[in-house]
């Protein structure tokens, strides 16, 4: 048995639970002992009854002993025998066997969560962690490096580890930390480079939770680095019809042949930028650059790609413009407008096509969209026309209206002049 100092230290200062006033104590509020001890001792021992009442096996009325064995509700150093089942600390090695003893026997974990998932075990044995971990490897992680030790709370809760909105800093803790990591020869930038990714935007700023996350594309209990041939199945998951137009694509062929992993050559995997119009064509941000040189066909189809998206976007801005320009003059345009909505998703449209790679499908989206923005150019155009009609038509009558004040005003005059010469 461990008889280290703070093992030493505990068990003496449990020893105080025999003192009569402490065990009437621990009675009468029906405490658990090994909180009482462990509530007073320093880290990395200390387990206050303020934390452990936040976990959610606390919650759902387990005890310490669910995991460390002993007797609890003894007050006596048999609290911690053997024939008791005691246990103590957990060996790594030995943890995610531990957790498994309940979380993959589906009959014990339908009395406390029926929808919760039985196969964590066996996807961990399967995963990066679990294979190095049998092989001997203690530093790789296990169930208490992400879902914590004993204030464990549900991934539901924005305070859990777990909680999509806390996973890529979980997973930080041991992959972005370059010395702990100095023996695996992997990159430990993937955090810093998500941080300035669409995917942590949209989930960390614009709290949608589907978002990806480390999670998401790498497994939870069954994590692996995708290889190269199922990157592009990984965003297909979300981005089901870009994927669907590469697999027609001739990149697919090209890409195969080469070894590269589809979405990632062009868009990165933890680093993904928000992808516009500039990424397409020959400028000096576009992705086509990086394989095509001027002049070769593939380089030629980008430009004209860009050429069009450019087009539909100019012409769907003088529409707004000139729609814009109608409304604030008075006039009724919300009909335009609306339809003018069908021009922007045409243009969404065609940014999805250009994963095809070919003019004819981004073509066919571009030529919707214009002619749509044309007819709110036109309707636009005729709101102005009614306008200066209407201006026009109210100058006229004004001036008749002055002129017909201004004959009555003389008529007048003239009535007062006749009525007083007749007077004198």
């Amino acid at each position: 048995m461990d008889m280290s100092p703070s093992r030493t230290y505990l068990r003496s200062l449990c020893l105080l639970l025999t003192v009569p006033w402490t065990a009437g104590l621990c009675r009468a509020q029906e405490t658990d002992t090994c909180v009482v001890c462990h509530g007073v001792l320093d880290p990395p021992y200390q387990v206050t009854s303020e934390q452990f009442s936040r976990d959610i096996h606390s919650q759902k009325g387990l005890t310490c002993a669910a995991c460390h064995g002993g007797d609890p509700t003894r007050t006596d150093m048999d609290a911690m025998s053997k024939s008791a089942g005691f246990r103590g600390r957990i060996a790594r090695s030995q943890i995610p066997a531990l957790c498994g003893s309940c979380h993959s026997d589906a009959n014990s974990m339908r009395k406390y969560n029926p929808s919760l998932r039985t196969d964590q075990l066996s996807q961990y044995r399967t995963s990066i962690h679990g294979k190095r971990l049998v092989q001997g490897d203690s530093k790789v992680a296990v169930c208490t490096d992400c879902h914590g030790v004993h204030d464990l709370r549900p991934a539901a809760d924005a305070a859990s580890n777990v909680n999509p909105l806390n996973i890529a800093k979980t997973c930080s803790r041991c992959h972005a930390n370059a010395d702990y990591m100095k023996e695996y020869s992997i990159p430990t930038d993937q955090f810093t480079k998500y941080g300035t990714s669409v995917h942590r935007e949209a989930l960390n700023v614009r709290g949608d939770l589907s978002a990806p996350t480390c999670t998401t594309c790498h497994g939870n209990h069954g994590a692996a680095p995708p290889g190269v041939a199922t990157v592009q199945n990984i965003c297909s998951n979300c981005h089901v019809f870009q994927a669907q137009l590469f697999s027609k694509s001739p990149h697919q062929e090209a890409f195969n042949a080469a070894r590269l992993p589809g979405c990632v050559t062009c868009h990165s995997n933890h680093a993904v930028l928000h992808p516009g119009d500039q990424n397409v064509g020959t400028g000096a941000e576009a992705f086509c650059t990086n394989c095509h040189v001027a002049g070769d066909a593939g380089s030629v189809t980008a430009k004209k790609l860009h050429q069009n998206l450019a087009q539909l976007e100019a012409s769907i801005k003088d529409s707004d413009q000139v729609l814009a320009k109608a409304e604030s003059s008075g006039m009724e345009v919300s009909g335009a407008r609306l339809e003018l909505d069908q021009a922007r998703d045409s243009l969404t449209k065609a940014r999805v096509s250009v994963h095809s790679f070919q003019l004819g499908p981004v073509e066919q989206d571009i030529q919707n969209g214009l002619k749509v923005s044309a007819r709110t150019m036109q309707a636009g155009n005729e709101a102005l026309g009614e306008r200066e009609f209407r201006r026009k038509g109210l100058a006229i009558s004004l001036i008749f209206i002055l002129a017909t004040m201004f004959g009555l005003y003389l008529l007048i005059r003239q009535i007062e002049h006749t009525t007083n010469e007749e007077q004198t």
